[in-house]
């Protein structure tokens, strides 16, 4: 099965084990198969993720301070200084549909760039947002069409928002006009949807005291497989297993957290870890296996929900976060309100340096992905949907350009950002929302 005799194993390649199935990331071996399969370059899995934001954010430390480039970034965005070259900074963008402004259509329209039908009960319409489109076209061959997760554990019902019914609050992906799909916030269900273990909450229990690791399950099969591989694929598969295991005891570590120490919030999970920045980062591991073992190619991810009320006193704001982002120019509040900001970009740009780190094919699991990240009001204090705060990682194998800041002369509808990274995955349509067009400013052609 090694690449130096010639013998190769396909790309959908999975271990299975006692209620757990592994798929494999891309191995040396993989490529001579999948080479002669197609003329398409191994390198060429394309993967789009959606990062959502809330509540928009203090422009004026948002907005890099150098044009054309990134050599400056700004206060919010200087933790991104060591993926910056796989960075691009969009200034200018405009979510219409949005209109008139909310934090239900904020939510709503992000993905979709349509206006949410105004009603308070369960006859809602949307529309089909940009990762279903994507699911469609490049999430039938993977385990998961597409993984929705969020960070807040309850959802709430009934109206929330100046006439919206709370599930355009809830719910950032859409696979048609009255079809929402619920996110997952509970690390243990999500590890579980990717690796394994259904049932109900007992039975999962119960299995989980069967067995001390989903590793454990699958050990034999996986090390008859390494025995018949290169030295460079037996350290990938090594390397992607630790990581497996890390995020697994993390998982039971909080687990074990929640019933030493019952929280205050009776209606919170077990398993999900008690620090904020602790639970997004598992949340985006999660992602990242998931992309590493093809498991899935398309991803969405709310950072927090539109008027959350979460505090972060982890970074020294004690203060919800909803009333600071009304702030009323009031220059504490906004100093505040971007710390959360800055919080916030922080944990993405650590997921971005990890896709980075992690190799994949000639490049990386980052060069070969596009993640969307941004927020679908501008300035919260006014509810605005204009000067959006948009930020584009990767490369996708498309050409993407890094390292750039692109301030544009006219307002642009965020639709052209989407429609242009639909067709970087294969999916190609005349128009998307209230697009007006692509942005090919933002790529550049392919080296053949």
């Amino acid at each position: 099965m090694n690449f130096i005799t010639k013998k190769s194993i396909p790309r959908r390649t999975f271990i299975k084990g006692v209620g757990s199935t592994i798929a494999l990331p891309l191995l040396n071996s993989m490529v001579p198969a999948a080479t002669a399969a197609s003329k398409t370059p191994v390198h060429s899995v394309k993967r789009l993720g959606y990062v959502f934001m809330p509540m928009g954010c203090d422009q004026s430390r948002w907005t890099p301070r150098s044009e054309g480039n990134l050599d400056q970034l700004s206060p919010i965005l200087d933790s991104l200084a060591p993926v910056k070259d796989k960075t691009t900074i969009l200034t200018n963008m405009e979510l219409r549909p949005a209109y008139p402004g909310s934090h239900a259509t904020s939510n709503s329209s992000f993905l979709s760039a349509v206006k949410a039908k105004v009603t308070e009960s369960s006859d809602y319409y949307l529309g089909t947002t940009a990762d279903q489109l994507a699911a469609q076209q490049i999430g039938q061959d993977t385990q998961l069409p597409s993984l929705e997760l969020a960070m807040d554990l309850l959802q709430v019902t009934g109206q929330c928002d100046n006439g919206y019914a709370c599930v355009y609050q809830n719910n950032l992906s859409w696979s048609s006009p009255t079809t929402p799909l619920p996110a997952e916030a509970h690390p243990r269900i999500v590890f579980e949807s990717l690796f394994g273990e259904g049932g109900t909450p007992e039975q999962r229990q119960a299995a989980l005291r069967k067995r001390a690791s989903l590793l454990d399950s699958v050990s034999e099969s996986m090390q008859t497989l390494k025995r018949d591989l290169g030295p460079r694929d037996q350290s990938k598969i090594s390397d992607y297993l630790d990581a497996i295991r890390e995020v697994e005891r993390r998982i039971q570590q909080a687990e074990s957290a929640t019933k030493v120490s019952e929280p205050p919030d009776l209606d919170r999970p077990m398993g999900v870890p008690a620090a904020y920045a602790d639970h997004a980062r598992l949340m985006f591991d999660l992602q990242l296996l998931a992309y590493q073992g093809d498991i899935t190619r398309v991803s969405t991810f709310q950072i927090a929900r539109e008027t959350s009320n979460r505090a972060y006193p982890e970074i020294g704001i004690p203060d919800p976060h909803h009333p600071l982002s009304h702030h009323g120019d009031n220059p504490e509040k906004i100093e505040k309100m971007s710390k959360i900001n800055a919080f916030h970009v922080s944990l993405f740009a650590e997921y971005l340096e990890k896709l980075k780190n992690t190799p994949e094919g000639n490049g990386s699991l980052l060069d070969n992905s596009l993640i969307l990240y941004g927020s679908g009001i501008g300035n919260p204090n006014v509810h605005d949907h204009t000067n959006l705060p948009i930020i584009l990682a990767g490369g996708a194998s498309g050409g993407m350009k890094g390292n750039r800041h692109i301030r544009y002369d006219k307002v642009t509808p965020l639709a052209n950002l989407h429609l242009s990274l639909l067709d970087k995955v294969g999916v190609r349509l005349d128009s998307f929302g209230d697009s007006t067009g692509k942005l090919d400013e933002v790529f550049e052609p392919l080296a053949i």
